[in-house]
């Protein structure tokens, strides 16, 4: 049984004031681990304040990136061995706006999931698709491309615990979400991808998740899709109140 994550992804958003205050509000009313799954990748500096504020300890504190090498002349990078001795559980890879905003390639990518097991962690894989490709009807070979790019040389093992994010790039930040179809159709996509490079046992036991303008409204419709284990919300996981009613979407 593939457990649900609801996750966060804050971005380049929040003060230490206001993370130890959202911490605050939803510590104590977050579901148990083993029924529902939550996290929050957080900027780097935010990081120590929100471990040391996780009083009730359900909330998973994630990152939102890191470098591929473990130490060195850097400057301005986050390191993954670094965020390891943290107890930092997961990082996130490959998000739209990296790969966009920072030219990351699939290499690039790949190495740094190579650096994020290394160190012990797990990554969120973002993959997407912009509104052109879809709009033209490439989807499944951008989809597809990204996935086998950024997974070259990872193991069975470690593609088991492997989280991958569905997040085309038109539904994230624009309030145009993909139809609940639309997602399901992308993570199904996904699941064939990684049954194909390792087998249906591997593919069944990933969890991916759908990522793009996910709000509570809309929510309940996209977990009950087959292959969607979770979402990845951006500016709904803000909000203390709102990301509450995202990990409680059963009730």
């Amino acid at each position: 049984m593939r457990i649900p994550l609801i996750a966060g992804n804050w971005k380049m958003n929040k003060s230490v004031d206001d993370a130890r205050s959202f911490m605050q509000i939803v510590s104590d009313q977050l579901p148990e681990p083993d029924q529902v799954e939550t996290a929050i990748a957080a900027p780097a500096i935010l990081l120590e304040t929100m471990i040391e504020a996780n009083g009730a300890d359900r909330l998973r504190i994630g990152a939102e990136n890191c470098y591929y090498e473990d130490a060195g002349a850097f400057t301005g990078e986050t390191s993954p061995q670094a965020l390891d001795q943290m107890g930092i559980p997961y990082v996130i890879v490959g998000h739209s706006e990296r790969r966009s905003y920072f030219n990351e390639t699939d290499d690039i990518i790949n190495r740094k999931v190579h650096a994020v097991y290394r160190n012990h962690m797990t990554p969120i894989l973002c993959c997407d698709e912009t509104m052109g490709r879809l709009e033209a009807g490439e989807k499944i070979h951008w989809v597809v491309s990204q996935v086998t790019g950024a997974l070259k040389d990872i193991t069975d093992a470690q593609a088991r615990q492997l989280v991958i994010a569905y997040e085309p790039s038109w539904a994230i930040g624009s309030g145009k979400s993909a139809s609940a179809d639309q997602a399901e159709e992308g993570c199904y996509l996904i699941r064939q991808t990684v049954a194909d490079l390792y087998g249906d046992d591997v593919a069944n036991q990933m969890r991916v998740l759908y990522g793009g303008s996910v709000n509570p409204e809309n929510i309940s419709q996209i977990m009950a899709k087959q292959n969607i284990d979770g979402v990845l919300a951006g500016g709904a996981s803000l909000d203390p109140e709102t990301f509450l009613q995202l990990v409680h979407y059963q009730k």
